[in-house]
Formats: C-alpha cells, structure tokens, sequence
C-alpha cells in the first residue's frame, strides 16, 4: 500500500461519536415540528448531506423557501449543540493517532457536509484546529457527498493528490464520495455495521475507535 500524504476526517461520527445526538434533533425536527411521520430507523437513513438536501429528499424540492430551510436547519443545530455539550470528547485513541500523523508529517483536513457553526463549535472546544491544514465544509461544494467534491476539495487544499489520501468515515454515501474520488477509506463503526459498506472496494479497515492496531499499518 503506498504510504499516505494526507488523512481527511469526516467530522462526525468519525472524530466524535455524537451521530445519535444528531438523530434525536433532527427527529424533534423532522416529527414534532414538521410533522413527517417518520421513524426514528427512517430519519437515520436520511442523515447526510447537507441540512437542506435532507429536508429537500423528506419534504420534495422547493417545498421550503431558501430563508425556511435555513431557519429549520439553524433550529436543529442548536438543539443538537445543546445535547451533546456536556458529552463531547474525541473518539478513543484520537489524540495519540493525531499526534502521531504530525510525527510523520501526514497533512490532515475536515472534509464534511456540515454547516461552519458546527465544525467550529467541535474545533473549538475541543480544541484541535491546529491539527488541520483545510477545512471543507457545507458552505464550501455545490454537491455534497457521495459526490467526491468535498474530498477532492480537500486534497487540493491540502496539495495532495487523491490515491495519496485516506478518508475517515461513517457513513456508507461518505465512504462512496471517497471511492468515487479515487480514495482508500477507514470505517469508524460509530453509526453503521460493516454489512453496510459491503458494496465498496476501497475500505482499508472497519475499527471502533483509534487504538485499533490495524491502524499502525498507516504509517508504516
């Protein structure tokens, strides 16, 4: 395996386990407010992308004006900040596998479908901006994943090219934006179960956390 340039994380649920948090919002959201009658199994499912691509898939294009979906989105962002506060921490490992990857000179970025209000407010009071070369964020592609532009995005930023970086990821329409950019992936089994990936060629390891030794392999 050629040794990587570069890792990019998706944010969620791959650098903090608080994909729960997430669900329980957007389904107060999505059920109490909005009254989409979903369940909860069901408002998972429809977890990626970004806030308005979200409500554009559950309630049809157009159904919200641009200032509505917004309003919604800022809504459940700060019932999911609220929740998950007093629970944040870094995966298990996160910190010495960070450090690590600087030891070797291994550039790292965020390549996420989150809006800047939420990736900051993880950078910040956790403290861990100085590890990151670039930031993709919502605001930064026109398609997000599984497109690939938020990951070639990052490489670009970072001045790496693709088969050099290795993703982090949750989700299975993350792991796809990875293969279809032409990169390798990790699978943080944070939300998902392996059966869940298996029509992907380009997972390197499913681990629960940063302390799994096949991670050692990344630097070798």
């Amino acid at each position: 395996m050629r040794k990587p340039e570069a890792f990019i994380f998706d944010l969620n649920g791959t650098m903090i386990d608080d994909m729960e948090y997430h669900a329980v919002a957007w389904s107060s959201v999505l059920n109490d407010d909005l009254k989409a009658g979903l369940t909860y199994d069901q408002v998972k499912l429809q977890m990626y992308g970004k806030n308005s691509e979200l409500l554009d898939r559950v309630f049809g294009k157009n159904h919200f004006t641009p200032e509505k979906l917004e309003e919604i989105s800022m809504d459940k962002e700060h019932r999911y900040q609220k929740d998950y506060l007093e629970h944040m921490k870094l995966i298990d490992g996160l910190d010495d596998f960070l450090e690590r990857a600087v030891d070797h000179e291994i550039k790292m970025a965020i390549g996420s479908a989150a809006i800047p209000f939420n990736i900051d407010y993880i950078l910040d009071n956790l403290d861990i901006r100085n590890y990151l070369s670039a930031v993709v964020s919502a605001d930064d592609v026109v398609i997000s994943k599984p497109d690939p532009e938020t990951f070639l995005k990052a490489a670009s930023l970072l001045g790496v090219d693709p088969e050099a970086c290795i993703v982090f990821e949750d989700a299975p329409k993350g792991v796809e934006a990875a293969q279809n950019a032409g990169m390798r992936a990790v699978v943080l089994t944070t939300m998902h179960s392996k059966e869940d990936f298996s029509q992907y060629t380009n997972v390197l390891a499913f681990v629960s956390d940063y302390n799994d030794p096949q991670l050692v392999h990344l630097f070798n």
